[in-house]
């Protein structure tokens, strides 16, 4: 019994597994948050498009 309790303390494969899991999980929070921050910066950018086109329309009287 105590052989078998001695190999379950020494076995570090679920350890790995769980160090998979953060890395994996801390990768993909990094992802979401630049994903975020790109798409209101392309947001920003059609926003401002618009803007432009709809002050030259307005002032060519279209």
């Amino acid at each position: 019994m105590y052989s078998l309790i001695t190999a379950f303390a020494r076995d570090e494969r679920g350890a790995t597994s769980i160090e998979y899991g953060l890395i994996a999980a801390g990768i993909g929070v990094a992802v979401i948050t630049l994903v975020g921050q790109v798409g209101d910066e392309i947001r920003d950018l059609f926003t401002g498009l618009d803007h432009q086109l709809n002050s030259f329309n307005s002032t060519t009287g279209q």
